[in-house]
């Protein structure tokens, strides 16, 4: 697979990304009661919305997401190879240590979150593949 088809997974992911960050901002903000994703007090995104990530540094959470969607969206639109393993990388720490605190910590699983963590794990592996390239389109 090439540079170019890369890059083109790669801004589908992310816009993916940025559709459930823009939900979960969303949900967060309203706190509608209905919400689809909240079957039990197990699975439920609301514990995860409401609880003790619901702001990382007193900022939005899911407002992280977006942003980092975003960026990874412009590096893969201009073929910025490092800058997208660099956010993407990131992006996965991030989402290692939601994961982290809502499975230890508040004992729930949010699966859109969990949806959110694997597709940054998919970008993070096509950032590798594509840094591993060497053709002359993915400067």
């Amino acid at each position: 697979m090439n540079s170019h088809k890369i890059f083109k997974i790669v801004k589908i992911l992310a816009v993916a990304g940025i559709i459930l960050s823009i939900y979960l901002m969303y949900q967060q903000m309203t706190q509608s009661p209905y919400s689809p994703c909240n079957i039990n007090s197990f699975i439920n995104c609301n514990a995860v919305i409401s609880g003790e990530v619901a702001k990382t540094f007193g900022i939005p959470t899911p407002l992280y997401g977006l942003v980092g969607y975003i960026a990874i969206f412009l590096a893969a639109t201009f073929g910025k190879k490092k800058l997208l393993l660099g956010i993407a990388s990131g992006g996965l720490a991030f989402c290692l240590w939601l994961a982290y605190v809502e499975l230890f910590q508040l004992r729930v699983i949010c699966p859109i979150c969990i949806i959110c963590q694997l597709i940054m794990i998919s970008i993070v592996i096509l950032a590798i593949r594509v840094n591993q390239k060497r053709d002359i389109l993915s400067s």
